[in-house]
């Protein structure tokens, strides 16, 4: 039964992973449409068409290989100098340059002259380059609100778990009560497991995290009022000092850090607890900032997934994954003993940080990606404007075309990192069981 929920699972993220890709370039194709350029060519996938449609302009198909997508339009680079797309140079770079220029031109038609991409006001370009990982953006926040509000996550809850019978530092470790330790001040002011805390010194509490900062910020008397067995009640605890991990500010610990603050003594009970409108986005914020500063790492990764894949050390469990490693985690979240609410739940937001991935990623300012080609229209609009300012002919359309150079150690830099998290996925995966 595993075996199959982990294909069922593996297929979930395969078919979210193919959508995503499509609604990445529906983007690109619905603008580019809506600004006049023509697109031959929308394909999910690369490699071989094992599916295509040809409709009036466009051909619509799906490819062998789900790692991508793409739309061409023509006359992404301008012609050259002369106005003329030249056949081959022997210089290598220069036939980087010019292949990249015939292929904007291929399938040109009567009448595409006024249709070509390069000819668009830079912000149009901009806008359909934009477009597509901007769709991955909605399609990313549309989820996490989703699954945030509709599901729920698993949160520390301010329902008392376990109460503790001592004080004990926690540089010591889960080690057993001594007689010469004091009792605990939640256990002498009668705190029981299954108690939910409501307030606290008067103050209405309704989340672990605020709860958490009051007991930590408080010494000396205190009052908590519960909630047991349908009735509110109200205990007396005398809060000491004693050294506690450091918290993140969120409920969560850093680890390895400790502070001394004031101590009550019990574990709070996690639940799934679902979040109002302005903690979705606000969780979502936090998301979205760990995403960026996980691109920012991915050179200092390098080292420990060359490691893991040489098996020459464990992996990482934070560390980037690869196309083969989400589907493997895709596959084991259903095959995890939760509810099948939280299965798709977990699902989905795999598929989002997907979708968030894919965004952040494709706004680096570098070619072939689709930032690469928004910096070269503003670029051009920057240059174009100044030259007005300063009453200098229009240098005209900013060839993109002559960074292709640059764009192919990119995207040898990309896929030798691709191999690489591939080998990885593959000898050393990460796993939601650790």
């Amino acid at each position: 039964m595993n075996g199959l929920m982990f294909l069922i699972g593996i297929l979930v993220f395969v078919l979210g992973l193919l959508f995503s890709i499509a609604w990445h370039e529906l983007g690109h194709y619905s603008t580019a449409r809506m600004f006049g350029v023509r697109v031959p060519q929308f394909m999910v996938g690369f490699g071989p068409t094992i599916w295509s449609r040809h409709g009036k302009e466009t051909e619509v198909g799906i490819k062998a290989i789900p790692l991508g997508g793409y739309i061409r339009m023509i006359g992404m680079f301008p012609p050259g100098d002369d106005g003329k797309v030249r056949k081959r140079s022997t210089s290598p770079f220069r036939g980087m340059i010019e292949d990249a220029r015939a292929a904007a031109f291929e399938e040109l038609r009567p009448g595409d002259e006024k249709r070509l991409f390069y000819t668009r006001k830079p912000w149009k370009r901009v806008i359909v380059m934009f477009a597509g990982p901007g769709m991955n953006l909605i399609l990313a926040v549309g989820i996490f609100l989703g699954v945030l509000m509709g599901f729920g996550v698993n949160t520390q809850t301010t329902t008392v778990a376990s109460v503790s019978q001592c004080v004990i530092e926690a540089s010591e470790g889960n080690r057993d009560c001594r007689d010469s330790d004091p009792s605990a001040p939640a256990a002498a002011a009668g705190l029981k497991p299954g108690d939910v805390i409501v307030g606290f010194n008067g103050e209405r509490i309704e989340d672990w995290s605020t709860l958490q900062q009051r007991i930590r910020a408080t010494t000396g008397e205190a009052t908590i009022t519960v909630e047991r067995d349908g009735r509110t009640e109200t205990l007396h605890a005398d809060l000491i000092p004693n050294q506690v991990p450091k918290t993140d500010g969120d409920g969560g610990y850093v680890a390895g850090e400790y502070v001394t603050a004031g101590f009550l003594g019990f574990s709070p009970a996690s639940g799934i607890v679902r979040q109002d409108f302005g903690q979705a986005v606000e969780r979502m914020g936090d998301i979205m900032v760990d995403g960026v500063q996980a691109l920012i790492d991915i050179p200092s990764e390098i080292p420990g997934l060359w490691n893991a894949a040489t098996g020459q050390e464990e992996r990482e469990q934070d560390s980037p994954m690869g196309v083969v490693g989400a589907a493997r985690v895709g596959g084991e979240i259903f095959t995890l003993d939760i509810p099948a609410s939280q299965q798709i739940a977990t699902a989905l937001f795999l598929v989002a940080g997907f979708n968030l991935s894919l965004f952040l990623f494709n706004m680096l300012p570098l070619l072939p990606l689709d930032g690469g080609h928004m910096a070269g229209a503003l670029w051009e609009s920057l240059r174009r404007n100044l030259a007005k300012v300063l009453r200098r002919p229009d240098p005209g359309p900013f060839d993109v075309a002559k960074l292709m150079p640059v764009a192919y150690v990119v995207a040898a830099v990309f896929i030798c990192f691709t191999l690489l998290v591939l080998a990885a996925d593959i000898v050393s995966p990460v796993s939601l069981t650790g």
